[in-house]
């Protein structure tokens, strides 16, 4: 990719990053509801540190730091690079204040700027601010989703948006399973273009014949399910989901309230009645898994999902499998701190396949290995059954 190329891909993502956060009111840049959320200051922070500290210190000869304890502040989960504030209290940092992480990422962007405009750059290099970019836009859909937990959580539930951008979407319904017939066949990665390095390791799979929905399940299907007691039957449940029901008296996926004898949905607009055809979401493995065992089917593995895809209308929720998060043959992890991207954390996670209404463009590919803890609901989640 060209400089010139590589500069305004650059300058049309860190501006999308802003755009998300432009509906914003300054108190909501500051709120950290739970653990898992962190508030829109942070991510803004933390996507301009992440171009500072892997590609500017290293690369910009002369480069001085905006502040220098930004990288305490900053800094996510990369034991490489030194102490951070930890998880829990990204919310209680009143400073530095909203105005000036704006200036660090004008700051950051006027060097990057000059970098990209400058001599022809090495291939390792392109191959960074790439993965940089690819890295801003998870937080683009972080953002997105983190914002929807801040609000949604806010008693008056406030609209994010008026627009029609990012709202459940109606189904076309088909009925219609694909086959998978039984064979050998592979998955994983394979081209020229980006990919992360889970996404690595093309590899030769055996599956046995199946067939996979080719809908993803409605609102007002798991409104069946939990009108049938299924939050009050174990049998469907995982041990540990069971234990995950109980803990939180869960009764419905996030965002729902039943109201005046009626389920409502906090929406990017809003409270809204459940609209029966949109697609399912919001909801965590163990709910999924519990579904599709009330209806007598299961969750696709991640290769039977990757194998089906070309025949499958997907793109508007991540997708839970029935796969736990792990390496595929001969993954290998990169020196230093860019190697604590994806590898350390493969134990105790779920697979998702896909993408959703928050992804941003040109960031989702059949290959993309998501993944999560299986109790976490606020990603945009969704469910396809097998039978």
């Amino acid at each position: 990719m060209s400089n010139l190329l590589l500069l305004d891909k650059y300058k049309n993502i860190r501006q999308r990053t802003e755009q998300i956060c432009r509906p914003l009111e300054k108190e909501d840049y500051v709120v950290q509801p739970i653990v898992d959320v962190s508030p829109p200051k942070w991510h803004l922070g933390h996507t301009s540190w992440f171009f500072e500290t892997f590609i500017l210190k290293q690369y910009f000869e002369g480069y001085t730091e905006f502040n220098n304890q930004y990288n305490y502040v900053f800094n996510s989960y990369y034991e490489t690079v030194g102490a951070r504030v930890i998880r829990t209290d990204r919310g209680n940092l009143s400073r530095p204040s909203v105005d000036d992480v704006y200036e660090y990422r004008k700051y950051v962007n006027e060097f990057m700027e000059l970098l990209l405009g400058s001599a022809e750059l090495s291939s390792s290099l392109t191959e960074l601010i790439t993965l940089g970019l690819n890295h801003e836009q998870q937080h683009q859909e972080l953002l997105l989703t983190d914002i929807k937990y801040i609000l949604g959580h806010n008693p008056l539930f406030p609209a994010y948006t008026t627009s029609n951008a990012n709202v459940d979407v109606d189904l076309t319904r088909t009925g219609e399973f694909v086959t998978i017939k039984e064979g050998v066949y592979e998955i994983g990665f394979q081209g020229n273009g980006f990919c992360f390095d889970n996404e690595l390791g093309r590899h030769k799979v055996y599956v046995q014949e199946v067939e996979i929905s080719r809908d993803l399940v409605t609102n007002a299907e798991y409104l069946e399910f939990i009108n049938d007691g299924g939050y009050q039957d174990f049998k469907h449940w995982h041990a540990e989901g069971w234990d995950w029901v109980k803990h939180n008296q869960a009764k419905a996926p996030l965002y729902w309230h039943f109201v005046n004898g009626e389920w409502m949905n906090y929406t990017l607009q809003g409270l809204e009645n459940v609209a029966a055809d949109a697609a399912l979401c919001h909801i965590n493995f163990y709910e999924a898994a519990a579904f599709a065992s009330w209806k007598g089917m299961r969750l696709p593995t991640e290769a039977e999902w990757e194998i089906a895809s070309n025949e499958l209308s997907w793109g508007s929720r991540w997708e839970w499998t029935g796969s736990a998060y792990l390496p595929y043959p001969n993954f290998s992890k990169a020196p230093g701190a860019i190697g604590e991207y994806n590898g350390k954390f493969m134990v105790n996670q779920m697979v998702l396949r896909g993408a959703s209404v928050a992804t941003s463009a040109h960031h989702s590919r059949s290959t993309y290995r998501n993944f999560f803890q299986p109790q976490h609901q606020w990603q945009f989640t969704g469910i396809r059954l097998v039978r």
